[in-house]
């Protein structure tokens, strides 16, 4: 037997007011946060940050809202920055009389409460990391007598972003202070990497980007979103294609900005060849930017063969579970180095002064987490691989880009702890999702260990639809797929946890 416990719907992982994961223990429960069924939405206090408004954040709208009777029959967002809000505004154009707020050192957007430009407005503000901070919203709370005191926590007590550099230079050696850029999560960093890029690249005539492999949802969307026109938006499938690859920089070099490439891919754990790719970027004069959040910066050596390395620094080094934040690296050898450091800064969102100094106190722990971690996901996917329930499993060591994964690993070891799984049976998820006694829900590199339904809470509307099916079919994602990262939990309790839910 397990010695997991099922967590509630609804419980922070980790047990903070500012937790970036909630428990969704049942398939109904997946599908009722996706179609947003009040029933399962009333046990919902937080979620993935990105994702869902923090309720410190939903109070303080309450509080001037009922305030302030300009807002009567308005929505309001309360954003990162001033700069975000005007974003926001010029994003959801003049004829939705949106317009801009401040009070308090807050800012945000209001708009006429419509709820097509409340989710068009949401969704640009979980694509680039727009929302306000749980712990800013928190501070303001405290500010206005509406709670009596910040959540207690150890923070850093000196200068928390130098601490963040500091610890970053060893994991991206060659890199001073001023190469690497703090933001408020994984995909601000992604953001302000692409428009420094394309900033650079325009007047160049270059407008093409390439998406290499199945990537996380929303830098999918910023590519498709935020690119010249829908024809500048190239997706190429097969991460291991390097033939496609080279004709198309052969055809279009000229017209191709930048690339984006994650180390490995999201959800399937792919590696291309790195090396290989970026000597066709710099003959051809196109920019790399490289994400390898799925495994690390502390696990991969990516900067010498990037233009820039975007990473979520939710992932591993807030090993905790309670904050998110980003980085941008510039690569200083880079051609365009002092340009893209100049663009990146004038795009990121900035991690707020508290997040950070959370962030300082935990990043310091982290070859630690991931020497824990890296001791057991090969015992995991050695079970995971044995057990006749199991179809597929994919992981960073996998046999189709093991090569290629450790051309850039600081170590043999260095795997990161994500592993994605399929089940042999058609229509066994549900089941094994349901008696599975592991923490559930989104986010991961934690220390403890997390399991989701990835492509129901990332893409609840292809799995939906036969058109989305189809989609996913000529991707090879299976929308069954589970994915699994190891925390720091003993190995064998882990094991045994899975085998019970597939037996």
């Amino acid at each position: 037997m397990s010695v997991f416990a099922q967590l509630p719907l609804g419980q922070p992982i980790p047990a903070s007011p500012h937790a970036v994961s909630c428990s969704l223990p049942t398939m109904r429960a997946v599908r009722g946060y996706e179609e947003k069924d009040p029933e399962i939405v009333r046990h919902l206090t937080n979620g993935y940050p990105r994702f869902v408004v923090h309720p410190f954040a939903r109070r303080l709208v309450e509080h001037y809202t009922a305030s302030d009777p300009a807002l009567t029959s308005r929505t309001l967002w309360l954003t990162s920055s001033a700069a975000m809000a005007r974003a926001l505004v010029a994003y959801l154009g003049s004829d939705r009389d949106a317009r801009s707020w401040s009070q308090d050192g807050l800012h945000g957007v209001s708009h006429p409460a419509a709820a097509d430009t409340g989710a068009l407005a949401k969704t640009y503000l979980q694509n680039i990391g727009g929302f306000l901070s749980s712990r800013e919203a928190e501070d303001h709370l405290v500010a206005l007598q509406l709670l009596p005191a910040p959540h207690p926590e150890e923070i850093f007590a000196g200068d928390a972003n130098a601490e963040i550099r500091r610890h970053l230079r060893s994991a991206l050696p060659g890199t001073a202070d001023a190469d690497l850029l703090l933001a408020n999560c994984g995909m601000s960093a992604v953001h302000a990497a692409f428009r420094a890029v394309s900033a650079v690249q325009a007047p160049r005539g270059r407008t093409v980007w390439l998406q290499l492999g199945w990537l996380y949802l929303d830098t999918i969307a910023i590519l498709k979103k935020f690119t010249a026109s829908p024809a500048d938006y190239v997706y190429v499938r097969d991460v291991a294609d390097l033939d496609a690859l080279a004709r198309i920089f052969a055809a279009h070099g000229a017209r191709i900005a930048g690339v984006v490439a994650e180390v490995p891919t999201n959800p399937l754990l792919q590696t291309p060849d790195l090396p290989a790719i970026a000597t066709l970027c710099r003959q051809h004069g196109a920019r790399l930017i490289v994400d390898p959040s799925m495994s690390s910066v502390f696990c991969l050596s990516v900067l010498p063969h990037a233009d820039l390395v975007v990473s979520s620094l939710t992932k591993y080094t807030a090993s905790e579970g309670d904050l998110t934040a980003g980085v941008v690296a510039v690569n200083p050898a880079g051609p365009d180095a002092a340009a893209l450091r100049t663009g990146v800064a004038a795009a990121v969102e900035p991690l707020y002064a508290r997040d950070a100094a959370r962030l300082a106190s935990q990043i310091g722990q982290t070859p630690a987490v991931l020497a824990r971690i890296h001791a057991s996901t090969p015992q995991v996917v050695a079970f995971l691989e044995k057990h006749p329930a199991v179809k597929d499993v994919f992981w960073a060591l996998q046999p189709g880009s093991r090569a290629n994964y450790l051309k850039l690993a600081r170590s043999p070891e260095a795997t990161g702890g994500m592993i994605t799984f399929t089940l042999r049976q058609p229509g066994a998820l549900e089941k094994f999702y349901d008696r599975l006694r592991l923490p559930k829900g989104p986010s991961f590199g934690m220390k403890a260990t997390l399991i989701c339904p990835f492509m129901y809470l990332a893409h609840y509307d292809l799995v939906t639809t036969p058109a989305g099916l189809a989609e996913l079919a000529a991707s090879k994602l299976d929308p069954d797929l589970l994915r699994l990262c190891i925390g720091t939990e003993p190995v064998d309790d882990i094991i045994a946890t899975l085998a019970e839910a597939l037996a």
